[in-house]
């Protein structure tokens, strides 16, 4: 019998040889693509897991330390303010993704007329052409003190010191909001693009018992549409969550994390420590942690958040 396998595995490693071989010209055009794949992806991510227990500059300095630089992580006090406020990001940025969105997309899926759903989808997904860094800007235009458009708006409307001391991105107790406000009124065209096609992936069968049975308006929304979309809110939700713990190209522009550190990230304290302090060995480290914790979230999200449907298939 051991012989019979050992010819049934040199048979089946023949095969696959020679599969590899007759599309060989596939394989060939895959390479460029493997190859910055490699470069570009994995080895920056086993490079700061290896440099994670160095003491780095970046070029040359390169020295041992074992745990330290996670043990300093533990004990950095900006690291700890950064949670606070990577966890309010976190919150804000589910209650944006899972209501206006999913609103937006509920609304289009309603109307009657294929015309109007095409066009409102279209004026939706328009503005994802828009580099990212002109909205930022916009949006620091907006909030400037002197000649933003919210404060002329609010003067306008009669209130002209609501602004707080130091402007919206200069002051400690309001700049964090100030972050969250941006984007308003948050129907993010990807989302909504996602929540859509979930929804025109409802059988119309479903949709057509669940009216007969009296599930019409927010009823079938709450106990139809969410329930056989709930893929589509997983996958947002951990979209949402790696976007807030990675992303600090918006912070950096706009507040650099101050002032007085009310706005830092460990995403921003990570690019400050290695490209401003030259310390990218503890930035490395940042980085792992910000990895294990988008992991575990992520295992979290799949494995035990599920909806009744989900569970009977």
């Amino acid at each position: 019998m051991s012989g019979e396998r050992a010819v049934a595995a040199a048979s089946g490693r023949f095969d696959l040889w020679q599969r590899v071989y007759s599309r060989g010209i596939g394989y060939v055009f895959l390479l460029p693509t493997l190859a910055f794949l490699v470069v570009f992806s994995y080895y920056p991510a086993f490079s700061a897991l290896w440099h994670a227990f160095y003491n780095w500059d970046g070029a040359f300095v390169r020295a041992f330390v074992g745990f330290k630089n996670f043990v300093d992580i533990v004990r950095d006090p900006i690291i700890h303010l950064g949670i606070r406020n990577v966890v309010i990001l976190w919150i804000a940025g589910l209650i944006k993704v899972l209501t206006f969105p999913l609103l937006t997309a509920e609304l289009i899926f309603s109307l009657r007329s294929q015309r109007a759903a095409y066009w409102y989808r279209t004026l939706f997904i328009v503005p994802m052409v828009i580099p990212g860094i002109v909205i930022i800007l916009l949006w620091q235009y907006i909030y400037d003190p002197q000649l933003g458009l919210l404060n002329r708006l609010l003067a306008a409307a009669g209130w002209r010191n609501v602004m707080p001391q130091g402007g919206w991105l200069g002051n400690m107790e309001g700049a964090l909001a100030a972050i969250i406000g941006i984007g308003f009124p948050w129907a993010g065209g990807l989302s909504m693009l996602i929540y859509l096609a979930g929804l025109q992936s409802i059988s119309g069968e479903v949709i057509e018992a669940a009216q007969l049975d009296g599930a019409i308006g927010l009823r079938r929304v709450v106990h139809v549409d969410i329930p056989l979309i709930m893929g589509q809110i997983k996958l947002m939700i951990i979209l949402t969550t790696i976007g807030v713990l990675e992303s600090f190209e918006v912070l950096l522009i706009l507040t650099e994390g101050g002032p007085n550190n009310a706005t830092m990230t460990p995403a921003l304290w990570m690019f400050m420590k290695g490209f401003r302090f030259q310390q990218f060995g503890y930035a490395s480290a940042v980085g792992v942690m910000i990895f294990l914790v988008v992991l575990g979230l992520t295992y979290v999200n799949t494995r035990y958040i599920r909806s009744s449907i989900e569970y009977e298939a």
